[in-house]
C-alpha cells in the first residue's frame, strides 16, 4: 500500500518568483495529498502571486510572524497523510533532493534528514564563510550534545512518519529555527529509525536570517533540545529540572505572541 505525503513549506515573506515554480517542482516531483504554504506575514502582491498554484497546495496566511518551527508544527497538525514533509520556501534543497528525503521514509526510516553536510552531499553554491564556519561549529556541537550522530541537523528539508510525529508532538517547543535541532533530538530519544540523506544544496542570497543571533539562539535551543531527549530517557537529573519548569506546546506559545525568529 502506497503511504500519502504531505507538504509543508514554511514561509516568511518569500520571493514569489522562486517559491511559485519550487512548489510546482515540489508537486511534480513528490505527487503529494497536499502542499500547505505556511505563509508568515505575507505581503499583497506575494499572496496574489500564490493564485497560480495548483490545486493541491493550500496557502495559510497568518499576519504574524511566528517562526520557521511554529508554521511548521501548524502546517503538520493540519495534515493527515502517513508521511508528513518540510521543505524551506528558498528552495535551496531542489525539489529532487526532496523527493529522496521522501524516499527514504518509504523505505522504511522514522524520519529522514536532508543534508547538505554530508560527504556525499553535492553544494552547487555555498553559504558565506562566516556562515559555514558557525554552521560547521554548531554541527559539530550538536553532535557532541545529542545521541543521534548526523553530519547536518539544519538542512530545510525533512520527513517524518505519522506515527513517529504522534511520539514526539507534545515534546517540541522551539518555535523558531532550533525545532530542526529539537525535532531530531527528540525524535532520537524515542529510538526512531533516523536516516540522514545527502542532498543537492545551492545556498540563496538575501536571507533573512542573521547567522549570529540565529546562531545563539540555536545554541540555546541545542541545549534545552538535550535537555527534553534526557528528560525523555528519564534521566533523573533533567526529570527532576523538568518538574520545575512550566512550559507549553509551541502551537499553544505561538498563538499567544509574536515570534522574533
Amino acid at each position: 500500500m502506497s503511504q500519502s505525503v504531505g507538504v509543508v513549506v514554511p514561509a516568511y515573506r518569500p520571493n514569489p518568483d522562486r517559491l511559485v515554480p519550487y512548489v510546482h517542482a515540489l508537486v511534480e516531483e513528490l505527487d503529494p495529498e497536499v502542499v500547505r504554504v505556511e505563509l508568515d506575514a505575507p505581503r499583497s502582491a506575494t499572496l496574489d502571486a500564490l493564485d497560480s498554484l495548483p490545486a493541491v497546495v493550500t496557502v495559510n496566511p497568518v499576519d504574524a510572524r511566528r517562526g520557521k518551527g511554529a508554521a511548521i508544527t501548524a502546517g503538520f497538525e493540519a495534515l493527515d497523510t502517513d508521511i508528513l514533509a518540510f521543505a524551506d520556501a528558498d528552495g535551496s534543497t531542489p525539489a529532487e533532493s526532496m523527493a529522496r528525503v521522501v524516499d527514504a521514509v518509504h523505505d522504511g526510516a522514522d524520519l529522514a534528514v536532508g543534508s547538505r553536510r554530508h560527504p556525499d552531499a553535492t553544494v552547487a553554491s555555498h553559504q558565506t564563510v562566516a556562515r559555514r564556519y558557525l554552521g560547521d561549529g554548531f554541527a559539530w556541537l550538536a553532535r557532541h550534545l545529542t545521541e543521534v550522530p548526523l553530519y547536518d541537523y539544519q538542512c530545510g528539508a525533512k520527513a517524518i512518519t505519522a506515527d513517529a510525529w504522534a511520539d514526539v508532538r507534545t515534546h517540541l517547543y522551539e518555535p523558531g529555527f532550533a525545532w530542526d535541532i529539537e525535532l531530531i533530538a527528540v525524535s532520537g530519544a524515542f529510538d526512531h529509525r533516523i536516516v540522514e540523506v545527502p542532498v543537492v544544496w545551492e545556498d540563496q542570497p538575501n536571507s533573512t536570517v542573521s547567522p549570529i543571533d540565529t546562531t545563539l539562539k540555536m545554541g540555546r535551543g541545542l541545549l534545552r533540545s538535550r535537555h527534553r531527549a534526557r528528560t525523555i530517557r528519564e534521566d533523573r537529573l533533567h526529570e527532576f529540572i523538568a518538574a520545575r519548569n512550566d512550559e507549553r506546546t509551541l502551537v499553544e506559545d505561538a498563538s499567544c505572541e509574536v515570534m522574533d525568529d
